[in-house]
């Protein structure tokens, strides 16, 4: 199979000051602090903040789920209960980022797809490693299988740290004998663990906001506890059998190289995709809808994508 690439041209004026913005005065704090375990634990500051921004549209429910260790919370936006469900993992290196500065993007995505979505606080650093992380991810889709969901209806989606765990939550559980879901949605994935690769990357120095050179270091903390061996790196997994992926990334962000190396492995293992590269885009710029106009195409985008992998005549016609 080829590997199947769009390229979306044009760049707004809003779009490239934001990115201007993010290079000026969030990058320096990004890629220049500490990588220690003070500094992850303010780093969770910036999820208790996120409602002064970041807020889902009105008439959204939200309805918090206590899980084992860990919980989430089902987003119910005006026009959901389709039957659709997006099982969301949010961003942020696994150790920032959380229900709250993800909650308007997923409520987007919600709306726009006539889904329900249910977003995941799984457990992170500094408290908790990737193994952890992983785990709580797989137990939520695990979770919404019991409630009655029925596979086919849902899409695991994620973003950045969130994607790395959409694959790995839809292989694993493959590999424990549990139905797939319908498809996948990585907004600017990280797939690889190994940086070796990624170092001579034109942009993983030049990201406007994302120190993705820095994972090396925080490696050390990822995998803390877990058995020696191979990086549980899902672009080194047994791809085979996925259902259909839908990737979307900027084109001068770092992990453009993560986007475009599952893509080639993806096309390998035969695997049905599409990798949209936006031009100029922040990472996961569809987060930042509210200010980027191009975030609300990507999100439509990812909305399509969901009501063509989970069709439902009776509610679609309605």
């Amino acid at each position: 199979m080829e590997r199947v690439i769009e390229h979306r041209p044009g760049t707004s004026g809003k779009a490239r000051r934001f990115a201007l913005f993010m290079k000026v005065f969030i990058r320096p704090v990004f890629f220049y602090s500490p990588l220690t375990r003070s500094m992850l634990r303010l780093a969770a500051v910036l999820d208790r903040a996120a409602p002064l921004l970041m807020r889902p549209a009105r008439g959204t429910r939200v309805e918090r789920v206590d899980l084992d260790g860990f919980h989430g919370e089902w987003i119910r936006p005006e026009g959901g209960g389709s039957g659709r469900v997006v099982l969301y993992l949010h961003g942020g290196g696994f150790f920032c980022c959380g229900l709250r500065t993800h909650r308007g993007l997923v409520a987007r995505i919600a709306s726009r797809s006539g889904a329900d979505a249910f977003s995941v606080a799984y457990r992170q650093l500094p408290g908790s490693s990737l193994a952890i992380s992983m785990a709580d991810a797989l137990n939520a889709y695990e979770w919404l299988l019991k409630q009655g969901n029925a596979p086919e209806d849902i899409i695991i989606a994620g973003d950045s740290a969130g994607g790395f765990l959409a694959f790995t939550t839809a292989l694993t559980a493959m590999e424990k004998g549990l139905p797939k879901p319908a498809g996948i949605v990585a907004l600017s994935p990280l797939v690889d663990l190994d940086h070796e690769g990624r170092a001579s990357y034109e942009f993983t120095r030049r990201d406007a906001y994302v120190p993705v050179h820095r994972l090396k270091k925080l490696n050390r903390l990822l995998l803390a506890g877990m058995d020696p061996g191979p990086l549980p790196s899902p672009c080194d997994r047994d791809l085979r059998g996925l259902p259909p992926v839908f990737i979307i990334a900027g084109s001068r962000e770092a992990l453009l190289y993560d986007a475009e190396l599952m893509t080639e492995r993806l096309a390998l293992a035969g695997v049905p995709h599409r990798l949209q590269i936006w031009e100029n885009q922040v990472h996961v710029f569809a987060a930042f809808a509210g200010v980027v106009p191009e975030g609300h195409e990507a999100i439509n985008e990812v909305a399509a994508f969901i009501r063509e992998t989970t069709p439902r005549p009776t509610a679609d016609a309605a």
